[in-house]
């Protein structure tokens, strides 16, 4: 299973991905990239000391943003050409009459014009432990707020479990636990608990916390609990309990294997942010830092020919039908790899292997826009249901509280069978199969929901994929290899770290990249 996407492609192998969060960041530490938690990236440039020098960055997302911020505050001359008509890479955030230019299904965003819709087809959560793209929404001046991934109003539904109907996530963990601690609390045999070592007064401390745990009455029995809510009552009369689901049919469900501790990995653990208006507010936040004097962005200027050599990269692009050359000192290249192997090039035969190995990620999301925000109606502020159908996740979003009309994600996948389904669909059947879907979590669904977008990110124009993946078993040899420079060329971006389709790891590449290009000036010319 490679390593960069196992959270995307199986729900119950969740614990790869943490290590492979924590693989990325012990190398950074190795690196000398990393500082204490939420602080700044390293010193890697006296002001002044890129005057004179060049770098041509190839493609526009976070990665070559990064690298043009912090390269320009020194001196150097930044040109970006980007093959897209936008800036961002996949960080693309849609409102009313964006173009979404996926290959076969061009759209054109039907969102009405209000400032609380739109919809973030890309990233859309910030973990406070990425303390790199943290201290650039300080420095960048962007407004973040809470976002929920853990809300137990919201549902799980499954279709192998309680006939398929949709219930409570606290109703389920609730009578789940329930269940369990009453199993544990009748197995705390007195006497075998002695014979371990476990003194009277430790053991009767167990058995409380057995007891208070699953909410258990004194003979040890889970009969129901008021924390998942009361069938009736409550308030002006006393409150009746919701009679427990059976135990059998809770374990029937897959949500207690794995989506039930999807908030307690590192990076999905609360706090968990969003910037306010929309993910893009970090594209725009370096857009509006950036110093047009020492900073060219050119779009719609794809990448035809890479020319490495001892001293200088030369590049062909294509600008309006026009073939164009471009010379710099240095390259700092995010083109996806499936891409980036169909552009001529003389990188060398270990050079392009690596390149090879590289294994493209798929992932979708359908976004949909309500006539009314039914989900409030329901209790629902924020937060994400789970289904086992194959839009597995709903989105409630966490802005707009009260509005008349909100946008919601209707479907995130990344599942290959699943993420392939919908890529050979055309965009008003995935829309009518994530409607059908999920009104098996809201039967009122279709009569609430008025347009949607759909984004199949392996069809999406100049990208072919999201959240590149390495195969455990090419990392040492290969992932390795291309960290290192070839000649004065550097690959960064969602390819080159093991924290794939996360903003960190394309900024961390990008540290890297710079990092070898302070080693070459110093080597070259003394400059600190």
């Amino acid at each position: 299973m490679p390593i960069g996407l196992t959270r995307r492609q199986c729900l119950t192998l969740f614990a790869k991905l943490a290590g492979g969060s924590a693989a990325l960041m012990q190398a950074a530490n190795v690196l000398g990239l990393t500082s204490s938690p939420g602080n700044a990236p390293p010193i890697i440039f006296k002001a002044g000391s890129g005057q004179q020098k060049s770098v041509v960055m190839l493609g526009a997302g976070i990665a070559s943003l990064t690298a043009a911020l912090e390269l320009s505050k020194a001196g150097f001359h930044c040109t970006i050409l980007e093959a897209s008509q936008r800036v961002g890479g996949r960080n693309l955030t849609v409102r009313s009459g964006d173009f979404i230019d996926e290959i076969g299904n061009p759209q054109i965003c039907p969102f009405d014009p209000e400032p609380h819709l739109y919809f973030n087809c890309g990233p859309a959560r910030i973990p406070a432990e990425h303390t790199a793209l943290m201290h650039y929404c300080r420095e960048l001046a962007i407004p973040l707020q809470l976002f929920s991934n853990y809300n137990t109003n919201c549902y799980t539904q499954d279709d192998k479990a309680f006939a398929g109907k949709p219930i409570r996530i606290r109703e389920y963990e609730t009578d789940l636990r329930g269940f369990m601690h009453e199993l544990l609390g009748k197995n705390l045999s007195k006497q075998t608990m002695l014979d371990e070592g476990i003194g009277e007064v430790e053991l009767e401390r167990m058995m409380e916390f057995v007891r208070q745990a699953g909410d258990l009455n004194k003979d040890l029995h889970y009969v129901g609990s008021e924390r998942a809510g009361f069938a009736s009552g409550g308030i002006t009369a006393p409150g009746k309990l919701k009679t427990p689901r059976k135990f059998e049919d809770i374990l029937h469900s897959d949500f207690g294997l794995a989506a039930m501790y999807f908030m307690r990995f590192s990076d999905q653990a609360p706090a968990v942010m969003t910037p306010v208006g929309g993910m893009d507010k970090v594209v725009q936040g370096f857009l509006n830092k950036l110093d047009p004097k020492l900073v060219d962005i050119r779009l719609n200027c794809p990448v035809r020919a890479i020319q490495v050599s001892e001293n200088t990269v030369d590049i062909e692009y294509e600008q309006q039908g026009v073939i164009k050359k471009l010379q710099a000192d240095y390259c700092i290249n995010a083109i996806p790899s499936q891409i980036l192997l169909g552009i001529t090039n003389n990188f060398s035969p270990p050079y392009l292997k690596a390149i090879s190995k590289i294994q493209r990620g798929n992932l979708v999301k359908i976004g949909f826009q309500a006539k009314q925000r039914f989900w409030e109606d329901e209790h629902i502020f924020a937060g994400i249901s789970w289904t086992n159908q194959d839009i597995t996740q709903l989105w409630y979003p966490e802005h707009g509280f009260m509005q008349q009309k909100g946008v919601l994600l209707g479907a995130y996948s990344w599942e290959p069978d699943v993420t392939s389904r919908f890529m050979n669909m055309t965009h008003a059947q995935r829309l009518e199969v994530a409607l059908t879907q999920g009104e098996k979590i809201h039967p009122q669904y279709r009569q609430y929901i008025e347009n949607g977008v759909s984004i199949c990110w392996q069809r999406m124009n100049h990208l072919l994929g999201c959240g590149s993946q390495w195969h455990p078993d090419d990392i040492e040899e290969h992932f390795t290899l291309l960290q290192q420079p070839e000649g004065r060329h550097f690959l960064v971006g969602d390819q080159m770290n093991l924290l794939p389709g996360w903003q960190e790891g394309a900024i961390r590449s990008s540290w890297l990249a710079m990092s070898h290009i302070r080693q070459e000036l110093q080597a070259s010319s003394g400059v600190q």
